[in-house]
Order: structure tokens, then sequence, then C-alpha cells
């Protein structure tokens, strides 16, 4: 009976199943299609990589002056950790003296028998010779009581150091965290301005350093060099090219003996690469070289960008002489050494070595005058 049945009919049979197996792939296939161009991104332009790789720069010029200021904090306080430590060192070996002196009054105590002077008094039978070792005893018992209160305060300065050391320490730590946090932050933007660069063909590649050149005034790729961790410097890019851009014009006329000194160092840096945190004397980031000519000047400055615009008098822009900062961007995150014309000496950025450029080629942001 069972083979005498009816099958029964998909409810999708005949025209309705090939009409929703037609649909079916054609969903498959958008499905595919949108899915492959969500995948695909296009590939940015030359303009649009050199505009997305200067702003990387700019922001890992932030961080490394940020990373440059917690430096300079960690190293102030670890040299303040470290003073405190020996002052407490030098503190704890005069407590240990006195208290070698108050236990060595304290044995001799003990062996005399220390009887009050009342019955040495009454048992003695030369009042006039117990009088004058009375004296005596008087004058030693001041030396005791001076003895315990010097190691009275020697214990207390001691506490009180190692506190103020353990501060110190604490301050020490938390500034290292920075430190490393900004030092992540700038090979971060440092790294990914280096991804996006090398996405270029030979081509984009030669189209983005003859934009770089125009408006640099050299023929320097900004894509190498300079790239390593603070203090380390690859090898550095011409420096004919730099000398031949207007460095080397005689002479500057400077409001002053020290800012004539700030220019010729700073000229005689031309050429040098550009790396983060470094000051000298093989590479320099922007406020490391400005910083390191106002040293040689006989001037200290500040670490950073954004405490070098305080070190000296600001000037406006119609006012510049030889020898001023001059600062740029919003956030006052780049910094150069003025030298008439309406040109500077400046680090630029990785891959871009001390150089002469126009101050205009940035946003200006302020200008001081120091010296």
């Amino acid at each position: 009976m069972a083979a005498h049945r009816k099958p029964k009919q998909s409810p999708l049979g005949g025209q309705a199943g090939r009409t929703a197996a037609t649909l079916a792939l054609a969903s498959a296939a958008t499905a595919t299609l949108f899915e492959g161009s969500a995948h695909a991104e296009p590939r940015p332009t030359t303009a649009q990589v050199k505009e997305k790789v200067d702003r990387l720069y700019e922001e890992a010029e932030v961080a490394t002056e940020r990373y440059n200021g917690a430096k300079e904090k960690a190293d102030e306080a670890r040299t303040a950790f470290e003073r405190l430590r020996d002052e407490a060192a030098r503190r704890t070996q005069r407590l240990n003296t006195a208290r070698d002196g108050l236990g060595a009054m304290a044995a001799a105590q003990y062996r005399s028998g220390g009887l009050d002077p009342a019955v040495q008094l009454a048992l003695t039978s030369n009042p006039d010779q117990y009088l004058e070792r009375a004296a005596l005893a008087e004058r030693a018992g001041d030396r005791q009581a001076a003895a315990v209160s010097a190691v009275r305060r020697e214990l207390a300065a001691v506490r009180q150091l190692r506190s103020e050391a353990t501060g110190r320490l604490d301050a020490l730590r938390a500034h290292e965290t920075e430190l490393r946090r900004q030092k992540a932050a700038v090979l971060g933007k440092l790294q990914a301005a280096r991804t996006l660069l090398a996405r270029l063909t030979a081509e984009e590649r030669a189209r983005y350093e003859a934009a770089e050149a125009g408006r640099d005034g050299t023929g320097t790729s900004a894509g190498n060099g300079g790239t390593g961790d603070a203090g380390t410097a690859t090898a550095a890019p011409s420096v004919r090219a730099d000398r031949s851009s207007g460095g080397d014009r005689g002479p500057v006329t400077a409001p002053n003996g020290r800012a004539a000194e700030a220019v010729s160092f700073a000229r005689a840096q031309l050429g040098k690469p550009y790396v983060w945190g470094a000051t000298g004397p093989s590479a320099y980031d922007c406020s490391g070289l400005t910083q390191a000519a106002w040293r040689a000047a006989g001037v200290s400055l500040p670490r950073t960008t954004y405490t070098q615009i305080n070190a000296g008098t600001r000037v406006s822009r119609s006012q510049l002489a030889p020898g001023d900062l001059v600062f740029f961007y919003s956030g006052i995150s780049h910094v150069g050494l003025y030298i008439g014309g309406g040109q500077m000496i400046h680090a630029p950025r990785p891959g871009a070595p001390v150089r002469v450029a126009p101050i205009d080629e940035m946003p200006f942001a302020g200008a001081a005058r120091v010296g």
C-alpha cells in the first residue's frame, strides 16, 4: 500500500523552486560582490599618502616632545633620589657613630657603679674631693645628654631623608612609566609612516620624494633614517645638498654676540640626521638642536618646545632677528632657529637632516628671543 502512495510535492517545486534557486544564487553573488568590495580598499594616491605621512610625522613630533619632557622629569627625579639616598647614608653613618659614643658612656657609667650622688657624699671621707668629682660627673652627664640629643636628631633626620627618598623613587617610577608610554607612541607613529611609504610603487615613491624635495629645497628622501630609538642615528643624507640650501652665506647680523654664536653653531650642524630624543653632537631632534645651539653660546635652555617658548621674551613675526627661536603648530610641537631673511635652521623629521628652510612652510605659532 505504501508503494502506491503519491509522493509529497515540495512547497517550492516547479517554477517556484526554480525562482527561489535563482534568487538564492543572485543573493550569494551579490553578497560575494559586496564582501569583495568591502575588503578591496582603494589604493591611496601619492598626495594622500604624503598628507597622511606628514600628519603622522607631526603627531610623532608631539609625542617626541612629550617624551623629552618626561625624560627631563625622570632625570631630575633620579638625581634627587640619588642625592637623598647618599645624604641618608652619610647621616646614618653619623647616627651609628653617635650611638657608639653613647654606648661607651653607658658602659663606663655601669662600671663605676652609678651610685646616687647623695649616698656618695654621705660615704666619702673627703667632701672637697667628692665635690670636685661631682662637678666632673655633672659635666659628663651634660655630655651624655648632648650625645642622646645628637642621636635623636640624627635618627629624625635619617627618617625624614628616607621618607623623601621614597617619595622621589615613586615619582621616578611614574616618570619612567610615562617615558615608556611616550616612546611607544613615537615608535608607533613612525612605524605607521614607514608602512604607508612602503605601499608606494617605485614611480609613486619618486613622485613623493620629488614633492618633499620641492618643499624642503633638497633632494633628500623623507622616508629613510632617523627612525630608531633616541640617540640612535642612521647614516646622514647628503650634507652637501643641505649646505647648498642657504646655510653658508657668510656672517649673520645678529642682535648680539651670543645670538651670532648660536646661529654659527646651528650652521655647523647642517646635514646631521634627525633622531627623536637626540641632543647631539651627531644627531638632533628639533628642540635638541636649539638647546645645543644656545648652550654653545653660554645660555641654558629647557629641553622641550613648550618650555623653550617661555624661556625668553616673546617677539612678533615682524620683529624676528637672527638667533630667535621660532615655533610652529598649535601645540608648539616644533622649533627652529631663525637666521634672517625669512629662513631658519631646524631638524625637521626622521629622514630629513638638519637644514635651512623658510619659516612659512609650517603654521607659525610664535617666537622667543633669548640670550
